[in-house]
């Protein structure tokens, strides 16, 4: 057997326990998002080639092996009736756009089949829904795409929903969409062939940074208050164009037409918090992408998202992540 060498270079490579083959199925529904599919099939692949070594397999399957149609009209063939696939390590539903209507009571029979046999689900952008739907992911945590988190947490308040890019709970693998699924899986690559391989897979990817469970999927503010409530949209968008000299809370009041206390209840109504600790958190936030994604010194980033100075930085970003920004950029590396 190979193994992949710094260069690129497929070099010999002794049998472990991680070179058991992984067999993977895609139960792709009616309108599944195919950008999510592919982000999750290529990792396996170039796993696969980067190792020489035919450690992933994976099928594409519907409940009747008639070839789904994703939600841009393209088919994805072979595909295979879910009850001839045989064994697999994990079954992975593939959602997209209206998924409600994707989902019949023959999948929720299927999928409890699955789980009372013990195979490990996973769920691919709006999948998740699936298998909230069947019972499934009670008492589980689990992730979906951010448009779908509200409707899930009212629809299903036994299953507990993370706004995280994927969650893996004990036999549960879930994730948003877009490129989301190419995270889990680099994080599985990881988990079964180490950190070196993973970064080879995401380096030919270019893919600069492997997000773990701990980033959270973006959630737009408008998903999270709806496109009503335009006053707290524009609070909010004043607070991002001033990320390096933030703005006092009179300021924006001013800008905005509203006063200190109505900018208040409107923060606390429909965000749980009060102003100053959201802007805080987006600052944060900010910090964190430029301490990850680029090379600037802590110093510029300190200045770049309007904090005092490196102590005052260091006490908020540790009090909101658990550790200093020194450790979250020494990780990056």
């Amino acid at each position: 057997m190979r193994h992949a060498a710094a260069n690129g270079i497929l070099m010999p490579m002794e049998p472990t326990a991680a070179t058991r083959k992984h067999r993977y199925a895609f139960l792709t529904l009616p309108n599944y998002s195919l950008i999510a599919v592919s982000n999750a099939l290529e990792p396996l692949r170039m796993a696969n080639r980067i190792t020489g070594q035919c450690l992933y397999e994976w099928s594409i399957v519907s409940l009747d092996g008639q070839a789904a149609k994703s939600s841009s009209g393209l088919e994805l063939t072979p595909t295979t009736a879910l009850d001839k696939v045989g064994a697999a390590d994990i079954v992975f539903v593939c959602g997209g756009v209206n998924v409600r209507e994707a989902v019949s009571p023959a999948l929720g029979s299927a999928l409890r089949r699955l789980a009372e046999r013990r195979v490990p689900l996973g769920a691919l952008c709006t999948g998740g829904y699936a298998l909230a739907k069947a019972g499934l992911l009670d008492n589980f945590q689990a992730t979906i795409h951010w448009e779908n988190l509200s409707a899930l947490r009212e629809e299903f308040p036994r299953v507990r929903i993370s706004d995280q890019l994927f969650t893996i709970d004990r036999d549960r693998f879930t994730c948003s969409g877009g490129t989301a699924p190419l995270d889990l899986m680099l994080n599985l690559i990881r988990l079964k062939l180490g950190v070196r391989i993973s970064q080879l897979v995401s380096e030919q990817f270019m893919v600069e940074r492997v997000r773990s469970d701990k980033d959270r999927q973006y959630v737009p503010l408008r998903a999270q208050v709806g496109p009503s409530h335009r006053s707290l949209i524009k609070v909010a968008q004043l607070m991002e164009e001033h990320i390096e000299k933030p703005m006092s809370l009179d300021r924006i009041a001013k800008a905005t037409g509203l006063s200190r206390r109505q900018i208040e209840r409107l923060f606390k109504r429909h965000l749980n918090c009060v102003p100053k600790r959201y802007y805080l958190e987006m600052r944060l936030r900010r910090a964190r992408e430029l301490l990850l994604q680029t090379a600037m010194p802590i110093m510029d980033i300190t200045t770049a998202c309007g904090f005092q100075s490196p102590p005052h930085f260091s006490k908020c970003y540790r009090n909101q992540f658990g550790y200093p920004p020194s450790v979250e950029r020494q990780n990056a590396t």
